[in-house]
Order: C-alpha cells, then structure tokens, then sequence
C-alpha cells in the first residue's frame, strides 16, 4: 500500500478512493470504435475530489513523493488487454 508512506504528514487510507473507482459500459461511437471511461466517482464523502486526491498520490506534491499507481496499472494491463481484444476479434470473425 502507498498511501500513508513517507509523507511530510501522517495520513491513512479510508478506502474512499478505491472504491469510487469505475468503468463505464463500452459504447460505440459514431466511427465504429468501441470506448470505455476509467474514472472516479465524485464527490468524496467530506466534499473533496477523488481525482485530485488520486493526482496527488500519482504524481506527489510538495513533501509527498509520488506513488505512481495508475501508470503501472495502464502498463501492466495493456498485453492482456490486446490479447483479450484479438481473441474476441477473431471469435467474431470465425462466426463468419
């Protein structure tokens, strides 16, 4: 976990960012492409945002380093993605 770790102040994590992470459902737009939306919920239970709080934990800011996890996620998932993707591809297209 990086919340809460090497920071000028101390904090700890409440779960309240996790949780308000989502996707949308895909949509296909007007040129055929299927889209999905990766985001926070907002607001926070105490009226803040969770997608300032995610930058200041992504990127860090004045003394909190930063705690890249939404960079490594996008990395880390790319290849299963594709995969995923040519797999459901050609399924459709043996249906042929």
């Amino acid at each position: 976990m990086v919340i809460g770790k090497n920071t000028k102040y101390p904090s700890e994590s409440t779960g309240e960012l996790l949780s308000s992470l989502g996707v949308t459902a895909a949509k296909q737009d007007r040129d055929g492409n299927y889209n999905v939306k990766v985001g926070f919920a907002e607001p926070r239970s105490d009226g803040g945002s969770n997608a300032k709080i995610a930058n200041i934990i992504e990127y860090g800011k004045h003394g909190q380093p930063a705690k890249p996890f939404l960079k490594p996620a996008r990395t880390a998932s790319r290849k299963p993605c594709t995969d995923a993707m040519i797999a459901k591809l050609e399924e459709e297209i043996g249906k042929l």
